[in-house]
């Protein structure tokens, strides 16, 4: 593999110093049986971007679903429960982007 090809494994491969996206808006949501977060995430810029956030947190326990959209910087999450943040913290650090929080 050349250095033209390899992919950094942590970072954001888009944008190292962030992204311009900080406006917010969201709720959580409970639906039967399950719990639905929006967070704001800093630093996407691209749809390997969303991917690379939705995988690590998709990782996290009781995460059924994760859709993130680089424009918006915002990244929806349906749990079996409500999620520590801490945890969703860790997720997208570990994909290289900024976690600023839920969503009010």
């Amino acid at each position: 593999m050349t250095a033209e090809t390899e992919t950094p494994s942590t970072g954001s491969c888009c944008s190292p110093t962030g992204s311009c996206h900080d406006g917010a808006a969201g709720a959580q949501i409970e639906e039967t049986g399950s719990v639905t977060t929006v967070y704001q995430v800093k630093g996407m810029t691209c749809g390997h971007c969303e991917g690379a956030v939705s995988e690590e947190i998709s990782a996290v326990a009781g995460v059924t679903s994760v859709a993130a959209v680089a424009s918006t910087g915002l990244v929806t999450v349906t749990s079996d429960a409500p999620l520590a943040e801490d945890a969703v913290r860790a997720a997208v650090d570990e994909a290289g982007y900024e976690l600023i929080g839920p969503t009010a």
